[in-house]
């Protein structure tokens, strides 16, 4: 399990988008000096769960510049811009028709709309195409986009808190190993101080 751990973690490393990928972006030039300020790209337990938060947040919010957006957030919230920035991927062409079927259920869930009264209440005297397209729209872009709301902040509020205590099991296993390094060291040092102090005394006996 651990194998696999660091197999993602790797490559999502790679993945991860840098300062000089930012520097470069014209797009981000207007505020590339605040993107690329330091404490914006520290590894903290406060700014890696907010960069989780506000990269699902822009990920699901809009179908475009989501990596623009989520490093424009983590500007007033002091969060991880790399880390905000990878996880807008959650969105992309591959994963974006499936998310875009959960968030058109999760918009007829939460709206309880029936959309041919809609398309009824504005469409009366269209033609059949015209009615069936604004059905469509009703239907599937309309529930589409109070889906991917929901999914916004549903999932920018699970990331933040799973982040968050991934980030502190992570922080407590590195203290652990370290204290026990640390423990393995001074029991060496003793073992070697105690062999030290019997031939120094075995040496002693012998002369004597």
């Amino acid at each position: 399990m651990s194998g696999i751990f660091r197999r993602i973690s790797a490559s999502l490393l790679r993945r991860m988008p840098s300062r000089e990928d930012f520097e470069r972006n014209r797009w981000i030039a207007p505020i590339a000096h605040r993107v690329l300020s330091p404490e914006l790209w520290r590894f903290t337990r406060r700014s890696v769960p907010r960069g989780v938060a506000l990269g699902l947040f822009a990920g699901f919010i809009v179908p475009v510049g989501q990596i623009f957006l989520a490093a424009f957030l983590a500007l007033p919230a002091r969060a991880n811009v790399s880390i905000a920035a990878l996880v807008t991927f959650v969105t992309n062409p591959f994963t974006l028709p499936f998310w875009v079927v959960v968030a058109n259920r999760l918009g007829r869930f939460f709206l309880h709309v029936d959309p041919t009264g809609v398309a009824s209440a504005v469409g009366s005297g269209m033609d059949d195409s015209a009615w069936d397209t604004l059905i469509w729209f009703a239907q599937s872009a309309g529930f589409a986009a109070v889906g991917f709301v929901v999914l916004a902040i549903v999932a920018s509020a699970l990331g933040y808190v799973l982040s968050g205590l991934i980030w502190r099991s992570w922080i407590g296993r590195k203290h652990r190993a370290r204290r026990v390094r640390h423990a393995q060291a001074r029991a060496e040092r003793e073992a070697r101080a105690h062999e030290a102090v019997a031939a120094s005394a075995a040496s002693f006996e012998a002369a004597a």
